[in-house]
């Protein structure tokens, strides 16, 4: 409860005495209240007169000014109405005491808000405090949560925008390994098609068989077919590895084919990380898993090979040299992903 100085008859008063002059107490309606009270200066309608102030605010304590406050007293001669100012405050002066008023206070966007009984008595300030509006259909909280599905889906969209120097696909590393949500087998043969059919992917297979037409190597015959068979044979390679080993036995044995990038720690433990991704990686469950996946893809991949080589060029050789070198070849891209193509992907030193 707080006590606020009495109007008119306290002039002249010393105000140590002022907790003992008659009438001097004041009611606060609602609660504490830190509103100021009215203008010493105002002028007293008598004996009989009160005054009635307060601050209109919402829920959230934001003030709310032009509100419209009425006071309304049991005689009709005794009701009255204002906006209140900037500040969400307003104040009725020279107010009839003996009677019993209602605040009601409206404003537009909000349910209206009306104070209990109020009871004044000559010479007395009412402060009314916790008038607080809420919205209109307001809700008080919305909590959205997105489920593991959806929030993979937004993390692949955005790792298929990864691109280095802003045209190489980089689509196979996640810069966010803390957050990252497992991949659905939609998600894992989404990611595996988007790289396969790429015009960068195509590209390098053509840029691959004119050098291997140069290096004579497999042995098919020279010329435009023989290009067209190294195309064949360069292309088929990586889309079975990028099939196999991307999305077809990762979906089997529930792991995840991308390469989490570390980023942190000493030089030596970011290189073991490297290292390590082509024979460790992690499972859809979030725990580290022998890598099944992507060497079961590279021996596949290779396996396969045998098929569309030219008889000279097959046999176990082919099988299991394909398969060193593509694990090889991944060892290497592990460790220029982790200390080098982060700084020349525009997308990913954005986040």
């Amino acid at each position: 409860m707080v006590c606020a100085p009495l109007r008119g008859s306290a002039q002249g008063t010393p105000a140590s005495i002022l907790p003992n002059a008659p009438d001097a107490s004041a009611r606060v309606i609602g609660g504490p209240s830190d509103n100021p009270p009215a203008s010493p200066g105002a002028d007293p309608a008598g004996p009989d007169a009160a005054d009635v102030s307060g601050t209109v605010s919402d829920v959230y304590g934001d003030v709310v000014p032009g509100a419209t406050v009425s006071l309304e007293g049991t005689q009709a001669s005794n009701r009255q109405s204002q906006a209140a100012n900037d500040n969400g405050f307003f104040e009725f002066k020279n107010v009839a005491a003996s009677d019993a008023y209602r605040v009601t206070v409206r404003a537009e966007g909000f349910e209206p808000w009306i104070s209990g009984p109020v009871g004044v008595t000559s010479g007395q300030f009412f402060s009314v405090s916790d008038i607080k509006l809420k919205l209109k259909n307001e809700v008080a909280s919305v909590t959205v949560v997105a489920n593991p599905e959806q929030i993979a889906t937004e993390q692949v969209h955005l790792e298929e925008q990864q691109r280095v120097m802003g045209f190489i696909p980089n689509f196979y590393v996640v810069y966010d390994a803390e957050n990252a949500a497992s991949l659905t087998t939609k998600l894992k043969f989404q990611m595996a098609y988007k790289v396969a059919t790429d015009p960068v992917s195509i590209g390098g297979a053509l840029l691959l068989a004119g050098m291997n037409q140069a290096g004579d190597t497999p042995n098919y015959q020279q010329g435009m077919k023989g290009y067209g068979q190294r195309f064949g044979a360069a292309y088929g390679n990586g889309v079975t590895d990028i099939m196999f080993g991307g999305a077809i036995l990762p979906s089997i044995f529930h792991q995840d084919p991308r390469y989490f990038y570390q980023g942190t720690g000493t030089t030596k433990s970011r290189l073991m990380h490297a290292l390590a991704n082509p024979f460790i990686c992690r499972g859809d469950n979030g725990r580290n898993e022998f890598n099944i996946s992507s060497l079961g893809g590279d021996l596949i991949s290779s396996a396969l090979s045998n098929t569309y080589y030219p008889s000279s060029n097959r046999g176990p050789s082919l099988v299991f040299g394909g398969f060193a070198l593509s694990t090889g070849e991944r060892e290497v891209s592990s460790v220029i992903q982790e200390f080098v193509l982060r700084k020349l992907t525009p997308s990913a030193k954005r986040r």
